[in-house]
């Protein structure tokens, strides 16, 4: 298959809103394929590219669409798609961030995205994975999970931001609002977000299953989004922590952070966790192809005052043998479907 993107498009003073299957490919002179392997978790194998739209199986909008919106381009980014289904070539744009932006819809234009509604994906929306570097090998020096046996009673795990501050919730809910009426009226192209403390819901989450009996917890709660800690964060002594925290518990809580997804459902995945997945709303990957509650606790928004019963009753059904081997499974899952090339591996080839 090969791929096509407009060189010209590139800006390197936004290059956090490039398309991210093209940051391992747009690097100075002289990276190492090695490196890139490494680092990104993709090799100039995997991925063909060609100089000529004509060509092209598949074409990449360089940079995401908020780009476009930022710099007040969007006009370039509509004649290229337009220019693309002329030539009857369908477009792959990513919508970045918490938030997202408002795109156009286009019936040969394909939207990547982490954050959104699903309920409100149109049919060419897709949830997009959190790529994130392998912590069994940046952390632990290792590719294997470390296997926990099977207890009778589910060790839950958490460690993060949360805030039980009703105060702290309304002034969330009161940014929320501000953020939404500038959408609505026009100043802002910022989609519109449900009316949610994330801090609070994390807090009445983890509330509720420390006073249940029935589950051992091991929290680590934070005041502020990653201990306040804004640099060198990936070394700091918490990441280090949190990635402890994950691989001495059996199931994880994995709420929404700013925007509705979370990051630590897919480091969850790649310890070999089980995630407690409380659903907002949520897209997922490949929803349609992978059955998500087989591999989570899966917990309705609606239901999440019985997350520690939801948790006992996953838990229970488990043998020790599939215990361990939902570990592995979920490991594995991440590996081939939810890295950076494993995602872009499928979800390319299926268009």
């Amino acid at each position: 298959m090969k791929l096509y993107y407009p060189k010209s498009h590139y800006s390197k003073a936004h290059r956090g809103l490039l398309f991210p299957l093209l940051k391992p490919f747009l690097k100075a002179e002289g990276y190492a394929d090695a490196e890139r392997i490494v680092t990104y978790g993709v090799s100039e194998m995997d991925f063909e590219f060609t100089d000529l739209l004509q060509e092209a199986d598949l074409v990449i909008l360089t940079m995401a669409w908020n780009y476009y919106v930022k710099t007040k381009q969007e006009s370039l980014a509509i004649a290229f798609v337009n220019e693309c289904a002329a030539l009857n070539k369908k477009v792959i744009a990513f919508n970045a961030g918490d938030f997202g932006v408002q795109i156009p819809y286009y019936g040969n234009l394909i939207v990547l995205r982490p954050s959104g509604y699903k309920s409100k994906f149109t049919n060419n929306e897709y949830a997009l994975p959190a790529f994130i570097a392998d912590p069994l090998k940046r952390y632990f020096e290792t590719d294997k999970i470390f296997e926990r046996p099977y207890q009778t009673k589910a060790i839950v795990g958490f460690c993060g931001q949360a805030n039980p501050s009703v105060f702290n919730a309304a002034k969330e809910v009161f940014k929320t609002s501000l953020r939404n009426l500038k959408s609505f009226l026009g100043k802002a192209k910022d989609e519109a977000q449900q009316l949610l403390s994330t801090s609070f819901l994390r807090a009445s989450v983890l509330k509720r299953l420390k006073h249940a009996s029935f589950v051992e917890t091991n929290f680590i709660l934070r005041k502020k989004y990653r201990a306040g800690i804004t640099e060198h964060k990936d070394t700091h002594s918490t990441t280090l922590e949190f990635y402890n925290n994950l691989k001495d518990s059996d199931y994880v809580v994995c709420v929404r952070g700013a925007g509705n997804f979370s990051v630590r459902f897919y480091e969850t995945l790649a310890m070999g966790r089980i995630p407690v997945f409380i659903n907002t709303d949520c897209a997922l990957p490949f929803d349609n192809e992978i059955d998500w509650k087989n591999n989570v606790v899966w917990v309705e928004f609606k239901d999440r005052h019985q997350v520690a019963q939801k948790v006992k009753e996953f838990h229970e059904a488990l043998s020790k043998e599939d215990f361990i081997d939902l570990q592995l499974a979920n490991r594995t899952l991440w590996q081939e479907q939810l890295t950076m090339g494993g995602f872009f591996k499928n979800f390319l080839n299926d268009r």
